[in-house]
């Protein structure tokens, strides 16, 4: 099998970020989205729950990002986004790409930044707590 130019694109940004290379620059809300996917994809979801957090706090103190109750690693955020990127990609048919895969998140609200707010008040996700540890929804629950 031959993996287009954007599967081979979308990997090396998932692995580099994976690997601390990713410049600091490139670590985007897209590169977040991709990196999930790509993680979902090869561990699932209860692996990439298992891993992401790690990942992102080793990539932040990797680039010089320190993290703290204030900055850095969120917790409920990589969750939350976690959960509704492998909600989107169950309902994928099987077998497709990367790119598919990719292209199927960025067509979803979770392409757009804000899209925390529909589900959480902004004090409450920038709460320390909602940091630290998972915070359930306070405005809706999330479409799962």
């Amino acid at each position: 099998m031959t993996l287009s130019a954007s599967d081979v694109r979308y990997a090396a940004i998932g692995s580099a970020m994976a690997n601390c290379t990713l410049p600091r620059a490139e670590w985007t809300h897209t590169a977040h989205l991709v990196t999930a996917v790509w993680l979902i994809r090869a561990r699932g979801l209860a692996g990439a729950i298992a891993d992401m957090p790690e990942m992102i706090r080793r990539y932040n103190d990797a680039s010089g990002v320190a993290n703290t109750d204030s900055a850095g690693y969120h917790e409920t955020l990589t969750l939350g986004y976690l959960r509704c990127t492998a909600a989107i990609l169950a309902i994928l048919p099987v077998g497709v790409d990367l790119t598919y895969s990719v292209t199927a998140v960025f067509a979803s609200p979770l392409a757009n930044s804000v899209w925390p707010f529909a589900y959480w008040r902004p004090e409450t996700l920038w709460s320390v707590a909602a940091r630290r540890a998972w915070v359930a929804p306070d405005v809706q629950d999330l479409p799962l």
